[in-house]
């Protein structure tokens, strides 16, 4: 199969759809900020901190955009597992093995489950960091809570709809 068969559109989840349906948007920004906000809520509440409401207040906005940073940082290592050229012997099995699976389904073989998994990973550690480092940074809370609410917006709003097929969606790529 040859590498400009495939259309960009198949490349990874939720970024295609909000390119391919622009409405999508009007329900995955305020379903985004709507579970960053119970996360944050549920974490301090759970740590008992005082003034949720004003410490909420003053960090949700760029806890929200901070993140959709993060997944586009991971998006874009998916890309680049995907723009891997079968020139060699190499490249073929790339592509073959990774770049065609990530785009598709990346549970069809260990390789490609791999690859999405370190870009979910890379997306929930610059999570973790820019929570930590950037929109916490400003909070009247301990260091030690804030290094607990970035940990905890981490493990729950990493981008696992990375791994989402979207061959559900089109097909398969061949």
């Amino acid at each position: 199969m040859k590498k400009n068969n495939i259309k960009l559109y198949n490349l990874f989840f939720p970024i295609w759809l909000l390119w391919l349906i622009p409405l999508a948007w009007i329900v995955i920004l305020p379903a985004n900020f709507v579970f960053d906000l119970l996360i944050v809520v549920l974490t301090m509440k759970y740590l008992k901190i005082e003034d949720i409401k004003i410490n909420v207040k003053a960090s949700i906005f760029y806890i929200w955009i901070f993140g959709f940073l993060a997944d586009c940082i991971g998006c874009t290592l998916m890309y680049f597992a995907y723009e891997f050229y079968p020139d060699t012997e190499f490249g073929e099995w790339w592509f073959d093995n990774i770049s065609i699976p990530v785009a598709s389904n990346p549970f069809e073989n260990i390789y490609s489950f791999i690859c999405v998994t370190v870009c979910v990973i890379v997306s929930a550690f610059f999570i973790y960091r820019f929570n930590h480092k950037t929109t916490l940074a400003g909070l009247n809370l301990p260091d030690e809570q804030k290094k607990k609410i970035a940990l905890s917006l981490a493990l729950f709003t990493a981008p696992y709809l990375f791994y989402l097929p979207t061959e559900w969606v089109f097909g398969p790529l061949d």
